[in-house]
Order: structure tokens, then sequence, then C-alpha cells
């Protein structure tokens, strides 16, 4: 069985990508690699980001943010950009999305909770299309 590699991106790796794959890890089947990274990632995951994925028994996907390469992105079979797919390299054969959603940096803990109903929702439905 062919493993699929998902790589979800934003521009600091510390929100919206890390909820994606920490939500993506959690309801993926067998044989999905999940990934995440930023195009320019900040010093720390957002602090109401990482309680809010907490106070669901989640983990962000990378304990701190890491840069978004192209050798990631050659690495993976989908990529899922939230905010940032401008600075993506393109490569053949790779399925992109772009996602519009709000990005949970300095939002109170019920926006962010918002943020990661909605990308709860996308990521089921990208799995189920996978």
């Amino acid at each position: 069985m062919k493993t699929t590699t998902i790589l979800f991106a934003c521009r600091q790796n510390a929100g919206r990508s890390q909820i994606a794959a920490a939500l993506a890890k959690q309801l993926a089947p067998a044989g999905v690699t999940i990934r995440s990274a930023g195009t320019t990632p900040a010093a720390e995951i957002h602090p109401a980001v990482r309680t809010a994925l907490a106070e669901r028994g989640l983990r962000p996907a990378n304990p701190t943010p890491i840069l978004l390469t192209p050798e990631t992105i050659q690495e993976s079979d989908w990529v899922i950009t939230m905010g940032c797919g401008e600075s993506c390299p393109i490569f053949p054969g790779k399925h992109y999305e772009d996602w519009d959603i709000a990005d949970p940096a300095e939002m109170p803990p019920a926006a962010v909770a918002e943020v990661i109903a909605e990308v709860e929702a996308r990521v089921t439905d990208l799995l189920a299309r996978i």
C-alpha cells in the first residue's frame, strides 16, 4: 500500500498549519503521513492554539514551528496552504489546495475554537477525498 503524504503550510507554522496537522494525525487512516511547516516560521506556536489543542487532547504537529522547504513539498503528495500559497514552489504531480482560513494569532479562545472547527471540517473532507 502506497503511503500518502499531506503537507499543511501557513506563514508562521504557529497556528493554522499546526491545527490542521494535529487534527489530520488524529483523523487520518493508516498509510497517511502528515507534515506541517511555514514560509516564515515564528519562534513558538501561538499559546491560544497550543491551549485549544490540548483541551481536545491534541498536540501541535511540531514542538516548534519549522521552515517550509522545497524538499518538503517534493516529498508530499498533497500541499494544503493557508495564507502562504503565493510563497510555495509548484512541482508537477502534486495536489495543491489553498484554504482561506483566518489566522488565529491574537484571537480570543472562542474565536480559536471556531477556527479549529472550520479546519476540522476541511481536514475531514480532504481525508474523504484522498
